[in-house]
């Protein structure tokens, strides 16, 4: 496939793994790299500089195709340790998730990586431009993990942002297939990304529960969490869950709901499959999802699944 977004990137097929807090590390980054798209590791997960760049170096032995690092700007104090490492070890493509990327955007100018911002709104993908992004990635109000605020769709989103910048869009939110995928490029962007689908793959570490979950879930089986701390973020419903919504129906601050949406309940969930004392990040998408493939299984499946979609889009005209 050629898209603006495979020629930035230097890929093959224009599907992006996100960032996937606590999950998105060398053996599934390198394999969605080495199936064509550009797998991620979550820098921000880690609990050190020098564990980004050990995992840097694993990932770069196990593809020799580009990755790239996913920072979560508002989770972890050491962004500019962080930094210092992906730009010492010249690694190809940074996403920007969360927070104000401007300081990190400026410390990356003329550096040569591509940088990646997600967006949940039209002024956002503007602003993104303006600063230096290379691309923007659109989140619709269906995808998992950290989403707008302006509860937008997708299917909206998605042309909304596309007319609004000239640099490529990148569609994500609710894509967990080849039907989503040719979609979005009809809608006019360059590529996709996808968290909750990589989640059930085999090369995934997620623990098996969180798997089975999002197999045999429905897409109303989740909800969303941390609005009331200006964080909304999509997870699978659960008796945590429940409890996370109750204390925010409460109007409790910041630092006292913090303590039921740490890093560790959601590892409690996502590694241990402890699904209801801890929280798990799923998009509706889940509602697509059938089976737990490998990941190049699953980018062969979507491929010829988009093509059938285009063919038969053709047929109509």
């Amino acid at each position: 496939m050629k898209t603006r977004l495979t020629e930035l990137l230097e890929i093959d097929v224009p599907i992006i793994q996100g960032g996937l807090a606590n999950l998105a590390y060398s053996e599934l980054a390198a394999a969605v790299s080495n199936a064509g798209g550009l797998g991620q590791v979550t820098a921000t997960s880690l609990s050190s500089a020098a564990e980004l760049r050990a995992e840097i170096d694993k990932t770069r032995s196990l593809t020799k195709k580009p990755f790239g690092v996913n920072l979560a700007i508002s989770q972890h104090h050491d962004i500019a340790g962080l930094l210092e490492v992906i730009v010492d070890e010249g690694v190809p493509v940074v996403s920007l998730t969360g927070g104000n990327p401007e300081p990190i955007l400026r410390q990356l100018e003329g550096t040569g990586i591509r940088k990646l911002v997600l967006v949940g709104a039209a002024r956002q993908a503007v602003k993104a431009e303006q600063l230096g992004a290379d691309a923007v990635m659109a989140v619709g109000q269906e995808g998992g993990g950290h989403i707008g605020r302006s509860d937008t769709g997708t299917l909206v989103l998605v042309p909304r942002v596309v007319d609004a910048v000239s640099i490529p869009v990148v569609a994500s939110g609710g894509i967990a297939d080849g039907r989503g995928f040719a979609a979005a490029l009809a809608l006019g962007a360059q590529g996709i990304e996808m968290g909750t689908r990589f989640v059930a793959t085999k090369e995934c570490i997620a623990h098996n529960a969180y798997k089975a979950a999002l197999v045999q879930g429905q897409e109303n089986e989740t909800v969303v969490i941390k609005r009331s701390i200006g964080a909304p973020g999509r997870v699978l419903n659960s008796q945590w869950v429940q409890k996370i919504l109750s204390e925010e129906s409460e109007h409790k601050s910041a630092e006292q709901i913090y303590p039921y949406v740490s890093g560790q309940r959601n590892k409690r969930a996502a590694l241990e499959g402890v699904l209801d004392e801890g929280y798990a990040w799923a998009g509706q998408s889940m509602g697509l999802i059938h089976s737990v493939p490998t990941v190049a299984e699953l980018f062969a499946e979507m491929l010829q699944n988009a093509k059938t979609m285009s063919d038969r889009l053709s047929a109509v005209w």
